[in-house]
């Protein structure tokens, strides 16, 4: 699935650039507040080991996201009814008008491309849903009433 392959790359490049960090930048930065003497009281040190440690952290849920994602069986995503990469156009039964979603991975989110999180409460809100379905769904911003008026599955099913 496309989806699936756009987020492990995006992933992949980011893992290499913390790991080329790890290995090349921050040493040398280490080694050069090292050079400044008490290292109790030398601020560059400190910042160098914190960036270390935050670099090491993120590389870990990176190599977690990556096992996650690698065990999606695209064969369980429903054909019937919303699921990861469907498009899905819905009503806002509060104010009107149609909006079309496209339900991704975290990584892939983007509101300018209303590329939804299937971890996010619209996401949440929208799975499972079938053509007709209302859901209300709770934002931030409050609540969203939304009925599902089209989806488009991943495998190119339209349901209407």
């Amino acid at each position: 699935m496309e989806l699936i392959r756009t987020a492990r790359q995006k992933l992949e490049e980011e893992a290499q650039k913390i790991e080329y960090e790890l290995r090349v930048t921050l040493p040398k930065e280490i080694q050069e507040a090292m050079g400044q003497g008490d290292l109790s009281e030398n601020a560059e040190y400190e910042a160098a080991k914190e960036r270390q440690a935050t670099l090491h952290g993120r590389l870990v849920q990176i190599q977690k996201r990556l096992s996650d994602l690698s065990r999606i069986e695209v064969g369980n995503i429903p054909k019937d009814r919303v699921g990861l990469g469907s498009k899905v156009t819905v009503e806002n039964l509060e104010e009107g008008g149609e909006i079309t979603y496209t339900l991704v991975v975290p990584e892939l989110a983007d509101g300018n491309k209303f590329y939804v999180s299937i971890a996010s409460p619209v996401g949440q809100g929208l799975m499972n849903r079938k053509v007709g379905d209302t859901t209300t769904i709770t934002i931030p911003r409050g609540m969203l009433e939304y009925e599902v008026r089209r989806v488009v599955t991943v495998f190119g099913d339209v349901l209407e």
